[in-house]
């Protein structure tokens, strides 16, 4: 069975509730990085949205704050292991 919501098959849950409910997710979690600068032009805007969705659907809204509740995800740095030569035989120049 397939779910068209708004004309439109979403492939991810995430597509699902952005399309069913009209609002970007990411706007309200943040990306997994962002500059200080991008972090409050993004709460700016996701404040806007949020004080329109009050108005209009109010259940939205409650579900759209609650997101900015959470943290997105962050990538775990990959450690590699430092190969080609030992700690003591670095030559000073």
């Amino acid at each position: 069975m397939k779910i068209i919501v708004a004309g439109r098959e979403p492939v991810t849950t995430t597509e699902f509730i952005e399309l069913a409910l009209g609002i970007d997710v990411q706007l309200f979690t943040g990306p997994a990085v962002e500059s200080a600068m991008e972090r409050a032009a993004r709460l700016d805007v996701a404040r806007e949205v949020l004080a329109e969705l009050r108005e209009s659907d109010p259940e939205v809204a409650a579900y759209a704050e609650s997101l900015l509740r959470t943290l997105p995800l962050k990538r775990r740095a990959v450690r590699r292991p430092v190969t080609g030569g030992t700690a003591g035989s670095a030559v000073a120049a």
